[in-house]
């Protein structure tokens, strides 16, 4: 059909012609209400952006020399964020002379993610950057 046909028909009818597929040969057209079109398209984004999922990134941070106890209780936190859906950032900072000794942090992710794993997974090993050592955790799904 023609453009000026379609465009009468439409006319006729008290609708718009709304191209839907421009870029095809030829294009295609669609005869509809465009107003009553965007509203219903605004509704689903909105409806989409309700059910989306935020998701936040924690940060636990360590040092080389930590304590058993202190490990326990950073570990717990991260469980809990974990739990929660959160991602968590597990961050080794090294100070002075600590950084000559970077299989510690290495050893001590490691413990880490192995006592947090019925909570979550690694999703990013960890990686020694200038003097923070870092790893990614996310939830189990």
């Amino acid at each position: 059909m023609s453009a000026r046909d379609a465009q009468n028909l439409a006319y006729e009818k008290g609708l718009d012609l709304v191209k839907i597929a421009p870029q095809a040969k030829p294009p295609v057209c669609k005869i509809m209400d465009y107003g009553k079109y965007k509203f219903e398209l605004n509704k689903r984004e909105k409806e989409n952006r309700k059910n989306q999922k935020v998701v936040n990134i924690k940060e636990v941070q360590l040092s080389p020399s930590i304590d058993t106890n202190d490990f326990n209780t950073k570990c717990s936190h991260a469980i809990k964020f974990l739990k929660k859906g959160d991602k968590v950032k597990v961050i080794v900072r090294f100070r002075g002379r600590e950084l000559s000794h970077s299989q510690i942090g290495y050893t001590l992710l490691e413990r880490f993610a192995e006592q947090a794993k019925e909570a979550g997974s690694v999703e990013k090993p960890a990686k020694l950057e200038g003097r923070n050592m870092t790893m990614f955790l996310a939830p189990l799904s």
